[in-house]
């Protein structure tokens, strides 16, 4: 294990991430919103920016490519469906693709539903996923531009991922997916336990993410959806809870 991953959070809710290869020193950021914090946090740490990883086209996951490339030449990797919309695109990939930076190979997903092209990158090795807006801690993207059967088969996907996967999901929305949760899995004891660690890591201004996929297999109500129907009902009853 070589990925040394430094959270960066930006804007409201969201988190930008920076993944480092130790033993080269080579440096991704994933989905930047922004680019001014990004690049303070990388100098401050004296690293130096070599690629971009998009995992969708959204604004808040792309915003800050153009000022990065300017500032530092990074090469920009994105998903192959979604390539018009990403700036500054130089290489478009989709499942069955790699992705290295330095001595780290990520495993490319292709997991649309959030939106149609929407892809993964999972460093095996490293056992570390970063799903965009696919899975939350608790939660999973809303249905912009995919079906309920999109979603269920991406979310299958990364819960074949072993249980010690870490998951640097790119927005802090743990606290009000908890409370969807538990209206949706109320006799969950696992749950019950988690929201209450929730809670008290907020009321720190803590951050709940990375979960990991077993803390997902076990509590997050969308994954554990057995059937596209409830997968589809558990969204839309999220889509207009008011907690």
């Amino acid at each position: 294990m070589t990925l040394e991953v430094v959270q960066i959070p930006v804007l409201s809710d969201n988190y930008v991430y920076l993944a480092r290869d130790a033993a080269s020193g080579e440096t991704a950021v994933i989905d930047p919103a922004v680019a001014e914090p990004v690049l303070a946090a990388a100098a401050e740490r004296g690293w130096t920016i070599t690629q971009i990883l998009n995992t969708h086209w959204h604004p808040d996951h792309v915003g800050g490519n153009a000022a990065i490339v300017a500032a530092t030449g990074a090469k920009v990797t994105g998903p192959k469906g979604e390539a018009a919309r990403i700036p500054h695109i130089g290489r478009a990939v989709g499942e069955g693709d790699t992705v290295t930076v330095g001595a780290s190979t990520a495993r490319v997903l292709d997991v649309g539903a959030h939106t149609a092209g929407h892809i993964a990158y999972v460093f095996d090795d490293d056992a570390v996923l970063f799903p965009g807006d696919t899975l939350f801690a608790l939660g999973c993207g809303r249905l912009f531009e995919g079906t309920p059967a999109d979603m269920f088969t991406a979310l299958g996907k990364l819960m074949a991922l072993p249980d010690a996967t870490q998951v640097f999901c790119a927005h802090e929305y743990t606290q009000s997916n908890a409370r969807f949760a538990v209206t949706a899995e109320p006799d969950n004891a696992a749950l019950a336990a988690r929201v209450i660690e929730i809670d008290a890591r907020r009321a720190r201004n803590l951050p709940t993410v990375p979960s990991s996929i077993g803390e997902e297999r076990a509590t997050n109500p969308f994954v554990r959806a057995g059937s596209i129907a409830e997968l589809g009902a558990r969204r839309a009853a999220k889509d207009s809870f008011k907690a």
